[in-house]
């Protein structure tokens, strides 16, 4: 049995387990972190078919600035289990609707988007307002409403909202 000396300095094979156990131990370490970050941050849109999204594009924007040419302001509030809904015009005056439905959709995946229809509200303080019994889980949600205000075209107010306990943040 023969001793083996080590001189100050040398790069032994406990240096090498220990370079080797550090680099994939960061590795891993990066891999969970974006992960776990990726996960419960994204807020992408999934859409049924990319191509036919980005033809309609153009013609979506085009109707989009005629829309906001007309100066109409879209009041959503959600609480206590209820969605309501009324669209006022540039100098503050109610538009009369005659019907609004709201799609609920979930930006990263479909299985719990939601159609609601509203209905006309009734009560002293909601002339105007249409609104339906619905309670969107909490989270980030793009509400997609077309109001029919009597044009050609539904008039479409598209937002992300954040749910926080029940209610519109």
């Amino acid at each position: 049995m023969t001793a083996t000396m080590h001189t100050a300095g040398e790069f032994t094979g406990k240096h090498m387990l220990l370079t080797v156990l550090g680099f994939f131990g960061v590795v891993i370490g990066v891999n969970v972190t974006m992960a776990t970050l990726a996960s419960t941050s994204w807020t992408g849109l999934v859409v049924e078919n990319t191509y036919v999204a980005s033809q309609q594009f153009n013609n979506r924007a085009k109707q989009g600035r005629a829309q906001a040419a007309l100066g109409w302001d879209g009041r959503l509030t959600i609480a206590s289990g209820e969605v309501r809904y009324s669209l006022v015009d540039a100098k503050g005056k109610l538009v009369p609707l005659h019907g609004v439905r709201v799609l609920f959709r979930h930006p990263s995946y479909d299985a719990q988007d939601k159609a609601v229809t509203l209905t006309a509200a009734s009560g002293p303080d909601s002339a105007g307002e249409f609104a339906a019994r619905h309670t969107p889980k909490d989270g980030v949600w793009i509400v997609e409403i077309d109001a029919d205000a009597g044009l050609a075209l539904p008039f479409r107010d598209v937002r992300r909202i954040i749910i926080w306990k029940g209610a519109l943040q």
